[in-house]
């Protein structure tokens, strides 16, 4: 088999209703480049029929090359997983719930070939999407790009094409919590956007509910960005200064003797309990950061497989 010119990283999770329609539709996007490629399956601790669909395809298609986790250790590590296993020139990263369609890989292709290393596609519209989804997904995108550190790309997810020299630059960054798309801007390199219309999922539910969303947020900015504790620090100074400004006030009061709602146990309370809930969020930045550093300490691999298609490690 001749060395791939293109890899494509599909990360399955409870998936067995939409493997067959994805094979089928990268089958015959890719057979239209006349180049070689490879299916890069990862089964994400599936708890349906997705691994063994996955074995299947692996044994009537030697393109396609199974990776099967020991657990569940989530969608951007699995990713990662298909990025240390894979051999293209070329990399494509794609959900496998087809709301992002295998047809615009070609596109993505074509920009590849232009010279640009780093191809995202770019969700121009989002179909079957409630609006409290679109409207954090909007927020969360323009938060990002406002708070962190790299220019990340509004409305872009990992959906995407990646020079096999960009590949390899991420493959030596092993932090624990993994923002690939912010890692994948971070890194630099010509990059460009090709927009496209995301559909709705036809079969399954979302594998990324609010909660999900919420800690990936919570890993993109504290990977990218020191804001959150700058926040604490300008919180602090804020409170601060109200006190000093307070000073003079109570004792200009005292003084008159003037009758006022704002002396009493009901105030000295309130602000107590305000300084209290400061320190407390104050605590709590700082034990997202330290625990990321605890995590990064252990050392422990990213990701356990019980089936990969090499024969080296098995633990990476």
């Amino acid at each position: 088999m001749p060395k791939p010119v293109y890899s494509i990283i599909a990360p399955i999770f409870n998936e067995s209703g939409n493997i067959q329609e994805l094979y089928r539709r990268l089958y015959e996007v890719l057979d239209q480049t006349g180049e070689a490629w490879e299916l890069i399956m990862i089964d994400d601790g599936s708890t349906d029929d997705s691994a063994s669909l996955i074995r299947q395809y692996a044994e009537e298609d030697s393109r396609v090359r199974p990776v099967i986790f020991a657990r569940n250790f989530g969608h951007q590590i699995a990713v990662t997983a298909g990025l240390d296993y894979s051999r293209g020139d070329a990399v494509v990263i794609i959900d496998s719930d087809l709301q992002d369609p295998p047809e615009v890989i070609l596109d993505l292709i074509s920009k590849w070939k232009e010279g640009f290393q780093v191809v995202y596609a770019v969700r121009s519209e989002r179909e079957g999407e409630s609006w409290f989804k679109l409207f954090t997904a909007s927020l969360f995108y323009r938060l990002i790009s406002n708070i962190t550190d790299v220019n990340i790309p509004l409305d872009a997810g990992d959906f995407r094409l990646l020079d096999r020299q960009v590949v390899n630059v991420l493959n030596q960054m092993r932090e624990k919590h993994r923002f690939l798309r912010g890692m994948s801007s971070w890194v630099g390199f010509r990059q460009t956007g090709v927009p496209y219309r995301r559909v709705a999922r036809q079969v399954g539910e979302t594998k990324y509910p609010f909660r999900k969303m919420f800690r990936l947020a919570i890993n993109a900015v504290t990977s990218f960005s020191y804001f959150p504790l700058q926040l604490a620090t300008y919180i602090g100074f804020i409170a601060a200064g109200l006190s000093i400004l307070a000073i003079p006030a109570v004792i200009a009061i005292r003084l008159w003797g003037t009758e006022t709602p704002l002396l009493g146990q009901a105030t000295t309370l309130i602000a107590v309990l305000f300084l209290g809930g400061v320190q407390l969020i104050s605590l709590g930045i700082l034990g997202e950061y330290i625990g990321r550093l605890y995590d990064e300490a252990k050392g422990r691999p990213l990701y356990i497989v019980l089936e990969h298609p090499d024969e080296d490690d098995s633990e990476i």
